[in-house]
């Protein structure tokens, strides 16, 4: 790296909470932040520039301009909230006024957006928007088989650890971004793994809140019983300062000491990932955590089939309905996404095609008879059979995420590898589940999952607030190595 990279990492390492205190007592201005992310941005992210990264989908044109308004309203000694000058970028799939809001389709280019409520939360609280991050295209719905990060209008996301590797998905764009010092705060969605995959593989922190905590309004749905939009960073505080304005409510503290569950069973199948993941457990028990080790129900055939009936229902539903609302002219319905994607063939299906929006188009949506018995049977499996058992007598339930990121690779498609069924669970149910860096593993980062009860984020933070003191001795994360493409 050189050394105006050098000196970019100086500033760009800091969390958002650190930033906001310099940015209080006057030692660093929003506009030198935003100035210093930007030619960040330049360095390293465009297209043009010798990493190519190509998290960031678009820059906001007034990024510069906002700054310059949060600190004359700071001299002024007006604050207007929690995030008052500070840096975020959001996902792709989220509306905002002056970004693209594209979902990663050409589908959308040129179809007005609009603030969506989270956004207005955002800015309410003086954050600025600074951009929207790439992602896998439509929140990686489209094909069974997609390459995780991979757009049409973004590209393929590097994975800032090893840039031949997956950066996950599909809130890709997140969770490299924020990785690679671009944001200290970003915003990702999740309707199964989507903001956990790329927290794990990119070593940052993510939280998927309980389904409708935060407001989904003008962003590109796939499922309402699952879709949930949730903060990403560097650290747990990070995450809680973000969440409390995404989801207007502060966290409550949390005094009483904690109880962990540990999903004996739920393995990532990497060797090396899930011996780290014994040994931190096995590291709680000597520091004197109560952890109560439980064997946890595993998904079967039936559960993963009963999912995606589900989510391929309500999205050919709740997709048509966004579709239809959004200003601007062009595609309605997910019937006519793929009429476009098929006369469009070169730039939106070059290496993958849209089987799973050809199927959700023949189901016809919530009202196809097997929607109902499929949604009851996946509900009553992922709350009955697995997580209240596995989350009786203790708080939280802990469990290996992902384990080291797989190379990306569009001719075969780019499927996730090691993984435990951490996601699954939580994400038909609704509740909440968090990601945290546990170290490196051949040289990138593996994650560390934490499943809690429906709308107890407050618990859920100060268990990973505790987690992530005890992660810091054990398997410190050291700063991203951007590597380039090697064989092997």
């Amino acid at each position: 790296m050189s050394d105006t990279h050098d000196q970019q990492s100086a500033l760009t390492a800091l969390g958002a909470t650190e930033l906001r205190e310099r940015l209080a007592d006057g030692r660093v201005t929003s506009v030198a932040l935003v100035t210093v992310l930007l030619e960040r941005i330049e360095t390293i992210d465009s297209p043009s520039s010798t990493i190519a990264l190509r998290s960031m989908a678009a820059v906001a044109s007034d990024a510069l301009a906002v700054a310059q308004e949060r600190d004359d309203e700071r001299a002024r000694g007006e604050v207007r909230g929690p995030l008052h000058g500070l840096p975020v970028v959001i996902k792709d799939s989220i509306e905002a006024l002056g970004l693209p809001g594209l979902s990663g389709s050409s589908a959308l280019v040129g179809r007005p957006s609009r603030d969506a409520e989270l956004v207005t939360r955002l800015r309410d609280a003086g954050a600025i928007v600074l951009g929207s991050t790439n992602l896998s295209q439509w929140a990686n719905i489209r094909s069974s088989r997609s390459s995780s990060g991979w757009s049409a209008t973004g590209g393929l996301v590097g994975n800032p650890w090893a840039l031949d590797r997956s950066a996950g998905g599909s809130s890709s764009g997140s969770g490299a971004a924020v990785a690679a010092g671009l944001s200290p705060l970003a915003v990702g969605t999740e309707t199964d793994g989507s903001i956990v995959c790329p927290a794990s593989v990119n070593g940052v922190v993510g939280l998927k809140p309980t389904v409708g905590v935060v407001p989904t309004t003008h962003v590109m749905p796939i499922s309402p019983s699952q879709d949930s939009p949730g903060p990403m960073a560097r650290s747990v505080d990070d995450v809680a300062l973000l969440f409390s304005v995404l989801a207007q409510q502060e966290p409550q503290t949390v005094t009483r000491p904690l109880r962990f569950g540990v999903a004996t069973n739920w393995r990532t199948g990497d060797a090396t990932t899930d011996q780290r993941f014994d040994d931190f457990v096995a590291r709680l028990e000597s520091r004197g955590f109560e952890v109560t080790r439980r064997d946890v129900a595993l998904p079967d055939t039936q559960a993963f089939e009963d999912e995606l009936t589900v989510l391929l229902a309500e999205l050919h539903d709740a997709l048509g309905d966004y579709l239809a609302q959004r200003p601007g002219d062009g595609v309605h319905s997910l019937a006519d996404v793929v009429a476009y994607e098929d006369a469009h063939a070169e730039i939106e299906q070059p290496y993958f095609g849209h089987d799973f929006f050809v199927r959700a188009v023949s189901l016809g949506g919530r009202a196809h008879p097997s929607y109902a018995p499929a949604r009851e049977r996946n509900l009553r499996w992922a709350v009955e059979t697995c997580l209240t058992p596995a989350l009786q007598d203790v708080d939280m339930l802990l469990a290996p995420a992902y384990g080291p990121s797989w190379k990306s690779d569009l001719v075969v498609g780019g499927h996730p590898g090691p993984a435990s069924p951490a996601t699954m669970a939580p994400a038909i149910a609704g509740w909440p589940i968090m990601s945290l860096p546990l170290g490196l593993v051949h040289g990138l980062p593996v994650g560390l999952a934490l499943l809690g009860r429906a709308h107890d984020e407050s618990t859920l933070l100060e268990g990973a607030r505790q987690l992530e003191k005890e992660i810091a001795e054990f398997a410190p994360l050291p700063a991203p190595t951007f590597r380039a493409p090697e064989r092997g």
